[in-house]
């Protein structure tokens, strides 16, 4: 890549915000977002995160996001529902993959007796 080339792409970086888009339809995408003439009309961009969590290294740390991919979308300003203005660390909270949480089981009671059930009641 050369130089135009780096300081194009670090200028677009610079354009995106951050935001939580609603749409018509039921549709909620959390991501960096512009707005891009494409098809002859404005549109709204918007760039979700597809991201990976690196668990904390010690006890009360924060997790780590590491972005894999991007996944864009393009939206007419009509089918817009909500639009709300948000940081880029709130975006990928929002993205992060769902993990079934860990059941707990309780280890064994100490003060419980085992029964011998092998003789039967009689």
């Amino acid at each position: 890549m050369d130089a135009t080339a780096e300081e194009s792409v670090q200028q677009d970086e610079a354009e995106f915000e951050w935001a939580i888009v609603e749409i018509m339809g039921h549709r909620k995408h959390a991501g960096r977002v512009i707005e891009e003439e494409r098809f002859g009309a404005k549109m709204l961009r918007v760039d979700v995160p597809t991201i990976t969590v690196t668990p904390p290294a010690e006890e009360g740390g924060q997790p780590t996001y590491s972005v894999e991919k991007w996944t864009t979308h393009w939206y007419g300003g009509p089918s817009i529902f909500s639009f709300t203005l948000t940081d880029e660390e709130s975006a990928m909270r929002i993205n992060r993959p769902y993990y079934v949480p860990q059941r707990y089981i309780a280890p064994p009671d100490p003060d419980f007796a085992e029964i011998d059930d092998t003789e039967g009641p009689y």
